[in-house]
């Protein structure tokens, strides 16, 4: 069992915001970390800034071993990747995931541990930022955040309490405030709910005309709501279709709810429109 305060040597796949603040975070706490990147200008990149130690592929070709493997990639590449590691991997090595989704890629993810010996958790950081790149990446980016540990469906009790003791070990060097462990499907269903949907309005909310005329205009409501409509647009599609009955049940509820709304302003129906808005504040307020 992995000790808090041991040395590790990690791996990282994808060094863009996520991979490489966790790249980060743990070379500053002192582990050795090996990476690999679709650019071998931000490998050299991480490298020459101290946050590596080497190429993950070398590494591992000479034999290295690894505490922990994570892959920080779209949730297809994630599973294509693991395939073509997974003979290389030892049996005590620790992989996970940082996608969005849980369900598609932890079974796919699982049935390829299981094939070569190894453990897969999903895992899921709740940080992040509408920047990306290494070059957005910061130490501190998952400082006091929640990491969401998901064992795969189907995985021995005994089995998934010892990952994610592993795993909470392993992560403890990147600062997250606390850990939830959940299913695969009460993963996505709140997703899609806390993040994506969010994503969604933010991106749909921007489209108005009246945007491209906000300055002088708007204050805090207008930037904590359009600060995420700066998106990733390829990954977000990913993550959107990979979810999408999820998803698709949180749109047809504000659609359903803005158009009560919309209905309210229409019949100028004082009496209805504040009903909803008190329902909205009680809400938030049940919700803290």
């Amino acid at each position: 069992m992995h000790q808090i305060g041991q040395t590790f040597t990690i791996g990282i796949i994808g060094m863009g915001l996520i991979g490489g603040s966790m790249a980060r975070a743990y070379a500053a706490a002192g582990h050795r970390v090996y990476i690999r990147d679709l650019s071998p200008a931000v490998c050299a990149e991480a490298m020459a800034c101290g946050v590596a130690h080497g190429e993950l592929d070398p590494y591992l070709e000479s034999g290295g071993h690894l505490d922990c493997l994570i892959i920080a990639l779209y949730p297809g590449a994630t599973v294509t990747t693991l395939a073509e590691l997974a003979p290389r991997l030892d049996k005590d090595t620790l992989v996970m995931d940082t996608c969005g989704i849980k369900r598609s890629v932890c079974a796919a993810c699982r049935a390829i541990a299981e094939a070569h010996g190894f453990t897969f958790l999903g895992g899921h950081p709740m940080a992040g930022s509408h920047f990306s790149g290494f070059s957005a990446g910061r130490a501190t980016l998952f400082r006091d955040a929640s990491m969401i540990l998901v064992p795969p469906e189907g995985m021995d009790s005994a089995a998934a309490e010892e990952a994610i003791a592993r795993a909470k070990v392993l992560i403890a060097p990147l600062g997250f405030g606390s850990v939830t462990v959940c299913s695969a499907e009460h993963h996505d269903a709140m997703i899609a709910y806390t993040s994506q949907l969010a994503h969604v309005v933010s991106n749909a909310y921007v489209k108005s005309p009246t945007a491209q005329a906000h300055k002088g205009y708007s204050a805090g409501s207008y930037k904590d709501l359009t600060r995420v409509a700066y998106l990733n647009a390829p990954m977000w599609t990913e993550l959107f279709l990979d979810n999408r009955d999820n998803l698709l049940r949180e749109l047809d509820n504000i659609i359903n709810a803005l158009g009560e709304y919309r209905a309210a302003m229409a019949d100028g129906d004082a009496d209805r429109l504040c009903t909803l808005l008190e329902e909205g504040k009680r809400c938030k307020e049940s919700a803290k």
